[in-house]
């Protein structure tokens, strides 16, 4: 566990050899961060080496909310600091909704310029469709022949409502609730 400021950092690597500059890199870039959370954030960062390119993840848990970023680059530096502005962007791009559902204090943002306009969140279409119970293997094949890149289901061997989508590359992700 290395220390930033106020987030604990977890550090996971595969493939990828972890130097005292790199952990130096994602601890200045993460201290950035540390304004818009409180003392004892957890963040993971995940680096791992594939095709030539390093792969940098990194996931923050607070209050509800999952920020995460992935970012890959032949030089891993770019990487990190391409993964610190995209959570930075996220968090400064939502902060009205965090304030609000996520109870985040009022002035997390106060130093967030006027130029970071929140989007409004507009539903063009609303689509009601039977749930019907299936298998996970049924579910992908129905996903993929309606060229979707995901699959609402009722899962047949647990009875829970699970969503089948495509991840990037070739393969695919199942979400099943937890009571």
């Amino acid at each position: 566990m290395v220390r930033c400021k106020v987030m604990k950092l977890s550090i996971l690597t595969r493939k990828f050899e972890l130097t005292d500059d790199v952990k130096e890199r994602l601890q200045k870039k993460l201290d950035k961060l540390d304004k818009f959370f409180p003392k004892e954030t957890e963040a993971k960062v995940s680096l791992k080496e594939e095709g030539g390119k390093t792969r940098v993840e990194v996931t923050i848990r607070q209050g509800g909310a999952i920020f995460r970023a992935e970012e890959a680059d032949k030089e891993v530096y770019n990487a990190i600091d391409r993964v610190e502005d995209v959570l930075e962007r996220q968090i400064r791009k939502n902060r009205t909704r965090l304030e609000k559902k996520m109870h985040f204090a009022k002035d997390t943002f106060a130093d967030v310029g006027a130029d970071d306009v929140e989007e409004e969140l507009k539903i063009s279409k609303v689509k009601k469709f039977e749930i019907s119970p299936m298998s996970v293997e049924e579910a992908i094949m129905q996903m993929n022949l309606l060229s979707h890149e995901f699959y609402v289901f009722r899962n047949f061997d647990t009875g829970a409502i699970n969503v089948v989508y495509k991840r990037k590359g070739s393969d695919y992700g199942v979400i099943e609730p937890i009571d």
